[in-house]
């Protein structure tokens, strides 16, 4: 087996990769519907939820530069086209949405299937011994968990 230079399979590393680069279209496409509802939200809750959205573009931006770093970090090329994004991701676009509990669903229905890809690596990357992405999907995953759970019972439905 052919080690990488930070001691991994480097076949196993590629594989991570392309997990990591669907995770990471998914999360651009996330990334731009936080910003569409911060700026296209309406009505009673405005002020709160507008804060809120800027609250997770902000942390999103973060972790989509996580995951491009961790690409290249497994020797692998992160995907950094609009079209490579539109052609590899799951999570539903939000288009001109206003109201609050529409945005808050979208966001439910994102993180969802956020989590869904990064069990799927997290499974991956352990059975890979990549313990550097195995442990930023845990984090991802242990966050992300409680924004659905705040966001649910903010619907004020069960999780």
């Amino acid at each position: 087996m052919e080690l990488n230079s930070i001691g991994l399979s480097a076949e196993k590393s590629l594989a991570i990769c392309h997990d990591l680069n669907e995770l990471l279209a998914n999360f651009q496409r996330y990334y731009q519907n936080l910003r569409g509802i911060h700026w296209n939200i309406k009505g009673k809750r405005f002020f709160d939820l507008h804060v809120k959205f800027e609250e997770l573009y902000d942390d999103t931006n973060m972790k989509v530069d996580e995951i491009a770093e961790r690409i290249l970090t497994l020797g692998g090329v992160p995907l950094h086209t609009f079209e490579d994004y539109i052609e590899n991701s799951k999570v539903p676009v939000g288009k001109n949405i206003t109201k609050d509990e529409n945005a808050i669903r979208l966001i439910v229905d994102s993180l969802s299937q956020l989590l869904l890809i990064e069990r799927r690596i997290l499974k991956t990357s352990e059975e890979a011994d990549d313990e550097g992405t195995n442990s930023m999907m845990s984090d991802f995953i242990t966050e992300q968990e409680k924004t659905v759970w705040m966001m649910k019972a903010w619907l004020a439905e069960e999780i």
